[in-house]
This record gives C-alpha cells, sequence and structure tokens, in this order.
C-alpha cells in the first residue's frame, strides 16, 4: 500500500541554481558558467541572422539593388553565419568536459556521504529513497545534474530571442503579443501541474524500481548463482520480476493517462495560437498594408517568437523538473546526521595508553520497535581482555556489538571510553580504535595486498606480508602466479581468484591485523563454517590479538572457551557470566546450551564414522532421521 507524497521540496529552483553555480566555481569549472553565456550570445547572434537574410534578400531584388551589390550581401550573410556557426560549435563541444565534471562532483559528494553517514541512516528508508534518487539524477548527463547547463543556456536564448522578435511585433498589433502570451502560459501551467503530480508520486515510483532493480542484482549475483541452479528459483524470481513489472506498467499506464488528456489540450492550444497569427498577417497582406519582405519577416517572427515563448515556458518547466531533482540530491546530501563526526572531542589512539569500554545500564529499541532489543547491559571490556557474548540466534549479539563500536547510540544509558560517553567524541576518530570483522563483510574489487591495507596508495608491503604470514595465508598468495598483486572479484576482472570461506575469513584476520587498532570485534564471521573450521579460525583471532582488548561473538559456546570471560545473552539481557568452567559448573542457561551443542556434534560425528552397509535401507532411514532430531540410534 503506497501514500502520496506529501512533502514540499526544501530547496527552490532559485536555491539550486545557486548550489549548481557555486559547485562549478568552487570545483575550478568556472569556464562552465562562461561558455553557457557564451553559448547564449552566439545562438542570439545566429537566430538574428536567419531571421533577417531572406527579407533582406527579397527586399533588394524587389528593389533591383546592383548585382555586386546583392552578392556582397548575401556573402556578408553566408560568412556571418559560418562563423557564428564555427564559433558556436566549439564553445559546445568544449562545454561538455565542465559540465562531465561538476557532474561527477555531485557523485563524489554523494559517495562520500553514503561512506560517511551515521550508521542508522542506512537502514532509514527515506534516507535510503533519497540516495537512490539521487543516484539516479546523477547517472547520466541527460538527467538533472548534467543536463540543468543545458537548459539554463536555452533559457538565457529563448528569453533574449524573446524580447529581440516581441519587439518587432509589438511594431504591427500587441494583441497578437497577448494571443501568444495567453495560450503559451496555459500550456506551461498544465505541463508544471504534471511535473507537480509526477513529484507527489515520486516514492510510489521508487518503491516499484527498487523492488525491480533488487530482483534483477540477485538473478546477477555471483555468490547467489549456485543457490538459483540447485534450488530452481530462476522461475520463482521471474514470476516476482513479472509481478512487480506489471504493478509498475499500471502505474505508468495511469499516469500516462494523466499526460494523454494534457497533450490533447495542449494540441489545442497551439492551433489556436498559431491560427491566429498566421490569419491576421495574410489579412494584412490582402488589405496592403504590409509588403512581401515584411510578410515575410514578420510570418518568420511570429513563428519564432510562438517558439521562444513555449521554449520559455518549456524551459522553466524543464528547469521546475531539475530543481525538484536537483533539491532531492541536496536534501540527501544535507540528511541530518545524529552523530557528531566534525565538532566532537578530537580522539587519537595512544600506544602507551590502556583503554576499556564500560556500557552501564544500556537500553536499545529499533525505530518502531514494540519492545527493546537490549534490556539494561552493564559490563566491562578490561584492557587486554578476551571476552565472548554467546547466545542463541536473536539474543542481541550483533545489536550489542553496533552500541560498542558506535554505529547505535544507547535509547538509554551510556556506553563509556575511559569514563567518557563516546557520543561526546567525534565518532569518526572513535571508528579508529576497532578492527573488526563481521558477519557481512566485503572484498573489494582490487589486489589482495588492497584488500588487506585497505587502500591502494602507501600499501606498507612489509606489512601486508607480515599480516597474512601471521594469518597463515602467506603461502597461498605466494602460489599464485601474480601473489600479492592477484586481482579478486571475477565480477570485474577476468584473471580474479575465488577463495575458500576458511582462506576469505584469515585475509579478513589479516586485514584486521593491517589496522592494529586497540580492540578487536569478531562478530560471527565464520557462522557459515563447520564448528571444527571455525575454533581453528578462532584459535587463529586468538593468537594473533594477544595484548588486544577482543570480543569474540559466537553461537557455538565451544568456540569461545579460550576467553577470559564469557558473557551468556538471551531475551536482550545478559542472563550469566564468568569463564567456561565456571559457568559449566553453574549448572544454568549456558551449560544447558552447552550440553545440548556438544551432544549433537558427538552424535553427528558419530554417524559420519558408523558403518551404514550393515543396516537395512529402512534402518539407515530410520538412522539418518533420528540423528537429524539429535535422539539416539537405539530404540
Amino acid at each position: 500500500m503506497f501514500t502520496k507524497s506529501n512533502s514540499t521540496p526544501k530547496y527552490n529552483t532559485f536555491q539550486n541554481i545557486g548550489f549548481m553555480i557555486r559547485l562549478a566555481w568552487n570545483s575550478d569549472e568556472k569556464m562552465v558558467l562562461v561558455l553557457c553565456l557564451l553559448i547564449a550570445l552566439l545562438s542570439v547572434a545566429q537566430n538574428l541572422i536567419d531571421l533577417y537574410i531572406s527579407p533582406v534578400i527579397l527586399d533588394a531584388v524587389e528593389n533591383h539593388v546592383p548585382v555586386i551589390r546583392l552578392l556582397f550581401t548575401i556573402a556578408g550573410f553566408a560568412i556571418a553565419s559560418m562563423a557564428v556557426s564555427a564559433a558556436l560549435t566549439y564553445a559546445r563541444q568544449n562545454s561538455s568536459p565542465g559540465r562531465i565534471s561538476v557532474r561527477c562532483e555531485i557523485v563524489n559528494l554523494l559517495n562520500r556521504k553514503a561512506a560517511t553517514t551515521a550508521y542508522p541512516n542506512l537502514e532509514d528508508n527515506r534516507f535510503l529513497k533519497l540516495l537512490e534518487k539521487s543516484n539516479e539524477y546523477t547517472n547520466c548527463n541527460q538527467e538533472a545534474a548534467g543536463a540543468i547547463w543545458e537548459t539554463l543556456t536555452l533559457l538565457l536564448i529563448n528569453l533574449t530571442c524573446f524580447f529581440l522578435y516581441g519587439s518587432l511585433l509589438t511594431q504591427v498589433q500587441p494583441v497578437l503579443i497577448l494571443v501568444i502570451l495567453a495560450t503559451s502560459g496555459t500550456s506551461y501551467f498544465l505541463s508544471r501541474h504534471l511535473d507537480s503530480y509526477r513529484y507527489t508520486h515520486l516514492d510510489e515510483e521508487a518503491e516499484y524500481a527498487k523492488r525491480m532493480l533488487y530482483l534483477l542484482n540477485q538473478a546477477k549475483d555471483f555468490g547467489a548463482a549456485k543457490d538459483i541452479r540447485i534450488f530452481g528459483l530462476c522461475t520463482w524470481l521471474e514470476e516476482l520480476y513479472e509481478k512487480n513489472l506489471e504493478a509498475f506498467l499500471a502505474f505508468h499506464r495511469k499516469v500516462e493517462g494523466v499526460y494523454l488528456w494534457a497533450r490533447i489540450a495542449d494540441v489545442i492550444l497551439t492551433f489556436l495560437r498559431n491560427g491566429t497569427a498566421y490569419a491576421f498577417l495574410i489579412y494584412l497582406v490582402f488589405q496592403q498594408e504590409m509588403d512581401v519582405p515584411a510578410f515575410l519577416l514578420l510570418f518568420t517572427a511570429v513563428d519564432g517568437f510562438s517558439s521562444w515563448v513555449l521554449g520559455i515556458l518549456d524551459g522553466f518547466r524543464t528547469l521546475h523538473k531539475q530543481s525538484l531533482d536537483i533539491s532531492t540530491i541536496r536534501e540527501c546530501l544535507d540528511y541530518p546526521e545524529i552523530f557528531s563526526f566534525t565538532d566532537g572531542i578530537p580522539l587519537k589512539w595512544e600506544t602507551q595508553k590502556s583503554y576499556e569500554i564500560r556500557l552501564e545500564h544500556v537500553f536499545f529499541r529499533y525505530p518502531n520497535a514494540s519492545e527493546d532489543t537490549l534490556k539494561d547491559i552493564n559490563f566491562t571490556l578490561h584492557p587486554g581482555e578476551k571476552l565472548a557474548v554467546v547466545g542463541l540466534n536473536g539474543a542481541g549479539k550483533t545489536t550489542l556489538i553496533r552500541l560498542i563500536c558506535g554505529f547505535y547510540d544507547p535509547t538509554a544509558g551510556h556506553v563509556l571510553l575511559n569514563g567518557t560517553d563516546i557520543r561526546t567524541y567525534n565518532r569518526t576518530d572513535y571508528y579508529t580504535f576497532f578492527s573488526a570483522v563481521f558477519q557481512e563483510f566485503s572484498l573489494l574489487a582490487a589486489t589482495v595486498a588492497a584488500n588487506v591495507a585497505q587502500t591502494e596508495d602507501e600499501i606498507d608491503q612489509k606489512r601486508v606480508e607480515d599480516c597474512l604470514e601471521k594469518a597463515g595465508l602467506r603461502a597461498k598468495i605466494k602460489s599464485l602466479p601474480r601473489q600479492y598483486e592477484t586481482c579478486l572479484n571475477r565480477e570485474v576482472y577476468e584473471d580474479a581468484v575465488l577463495f575458500s570461506g576458511g582462506e576469505t575469513q584469515r585475509l579478513m584476520l589479516a586485514r584486521a591485523l593491517y589496522k592494529d587498532a586497540p580492540f578487536v570485534i569478531l562478530d560471527e564471521p565464520t557462522a557459515a563454517l563447520d564448528p571444527i573450521a571455525e575454533a581453528d579460525i578462532y584459535g587463529k583471532y586468538n593468537e594473533m590479538t594477544q595484548g588486544k582488548s577482543s570480543i569474540f561473538i559466537s553461537h557455538r559456546l565451544a568456540s569461545t572457551r579460550f576467553c577470559d570471560r564469557i558473557l551468556m545473552l538471551g531475551d536482550g539481557k545478559i542472563l550469566e557470566e564468568g569463564t567456561h568452567e565456571e559457568l559449566l559448573n553453574l549448572g544454568g542457561k549456558y551449560a544447558q546450551l552447552y550440553e545440548i551443542q556438544s551432544k549433537y556434534y558427538r552424535e553427528k560425528t558419530e554417524m559420519n564414522h558408523t558403518d551404514m552397509s550393515k543396516f537395512t535401507d529402512r534402518e539407515q532411514t530410520k538412522f539418518v532421521y533420528r540423528k537429524g532430531e539429535g535422539r539416539n540410534v537405539s530404540e
């Protein structure tokens, strides 16, 4: 169910023009502005030459001027026309790079906003829609961010020619101008109404487009290719796409119905405007109140004046539409930031200083949720301590980590760094205190070295090699033809390599080691691996993070036994706290869950080593079925 967007644009047309002019001026593309003016002046000159060339030559012929004078007149017009045309072509060709540069500057601003905005904004549907539409309005030179310069140039041309042609027509009959202005003005307001109609339905259009784009991306996603084929998802994806496409087309049919009536009205108005003007001029000729050269001049002027009026109105309509789009871009760029990224207290990690994080009575509730996800959380991560946070899926482990990392602020309570609430610090500086490997991580379409260093500039090659050595991946990298310059991501590079799950985890470990921050966060990065592989990776993490404060998140309790302290989460609360042995001796939730998991993995191992050939088919089926339920083999 969609609702109309009742919001009005935050910025008006003049403000958006000023924004684009300031952007061009500040990005060293001042020639964009100069060339717009130059193109406008040359275009006006070209139109005046075209307006006067035929009447002047016809008048010379009627008055029997000498042939040599006539030839000089024709040559003068021809030379002037060619010179202006050549200069106009040169100016247009040289204006394109500057316009593209300004548009790309906006793209960079949007990318920077998306990469640096407060994390909650990335879960805010309003911000995501603004970002999606902003990317659409900047993705080519025909969209608002690139096309507005052409619109402004055409408006300058149309306005200048409007006054020049209008001064000619007022000498004949001022009523003609009123008729043309009245009919053209009506056409303009119809067109403006259509733009406003489109803007009020912007969210609905964006929602349909977002759904279809998601389905297309899933169908093309290299990571989903195996699932699509194994589970036969192709038909299902096609059906979902067709369903959303039909809804999208139905929406556009409704919009086109509104546009159709507006076009019919515009045709009628055009007929009235041009028919009245031409009939009046013909009448003057028959009444011998106008000679043929004057008729030709004014006939051309009427046609041109009509086009200039329409050009002005259409230009303002186009400018209004582009202004709405640029307003959307600016709203995205100006989207409120809830964290202190620029004005917070500066924070810098000092190697000789120790740091601790303390949570005091922390509550957290997601927007529009009816219950708190975390409830009265209290604990301290001491310097150099290895802390495990365990619990079943949905216990609040990941939310807790996001609070510690500063991605969220608590709904109530405090997250303190060395006794100071992190909300008072510069949030960007605070992020530098963490090396983290999350459940969902990204591999750059870049070299192995760049993925470890997270940059392509000033890579410390020796440090990269050392981190990969510690992570147990150096031998693998050395075996590749291009070694550390091997590219990842086959969607971009044909010769890229694909790492296994365990190898990717080790690469993520090397990346975390390279950053060398005081706090290390591991938020179930090995959830997709089997328990033995997970234990191996966590063991490697443990070895490599000696002396650092570390938090290990897992729902497999056996993987975090080496930690100094374990927090057992459940229903958003800390249910139990202690070492592995202390929690087992306590005989509470942790011990119960540990026993269940241990029993499951023991039975799974037993089943893997059982000689199934001695059972009948029916007994084998019972065996597998009961093992899946965690029950004993014997009845």
